[in-house]
């Protein structure tokens, strides 16, 4: 019995294995997406939803940025299921930009070939950087003595 489960799990691992997939993460702020990245028929989905019913609608191209840049085709044969949480509306839509580019340049580097990786590269990154570089700027945390972070409260003499 013991040989019999070896052997199933033995299947089990060499069957995980031929799945090419990537995982990378996309942040803005205090918003963080991950994309499961893998071979596929082209889905794009977050949060189980397509891309195109992400709120704010406003930012429907800003979403879409990286498939517009590099083509429908070569998000064709990969799937991609991104996970987002923190933040606001609009910082989960930079993030998620974010993680779309990176997990697609991963992929690239991982499973095809290093030229078209960089080519990827070079045209995400001459178009905007902030698509594979993510933004180190943060909220300051407030001080006492002001309303705010830098701001003090008005002074009076009398």
């Amino acid at each position: 019995c013991l040989i019999h489960f070896y052997k199933s799990f033995r299947k089990m691992t060499e069957a995980k294995e031929k799945i090419q997939s990537v995982q990378v993460f996309g942040r803005k702020k205090t918003a963080t997406a991950v994309a499961y990245c893998k071979r596929g028929k082209g889905l794009i989905k977050v949060n189980g939803r397509p891309l195109e019913l992400v709120e704010p609608r406003a930012l429907q191209f800003k979403l879409l940025e990286p498939i517009l840049l590099l083509g429908k085709e070569r998000f064709a044969d990969i799937d991609i299921r991104i996970r987002v949480k923190g933040g606001g509306h609009v910082s989960q839509v930079y993030a998620i930009r974010q993680a779309l580019s990176k997990a697609l340049v991963a992929f690239y580097q991982k499973y095809v070939d290093e030229q078209s990786k960089q080519e990827i590269k070079d045209t995400l990154v001459q178009f905007d950087r902030s698509l594979l570089v993510a933004d180190p700027r943060r909220n300051e945390p407030k001080k006492f003595g002001g309303p705010g972070a830098r701001a003090r409260y008005q002074k009076s003499y009398r």
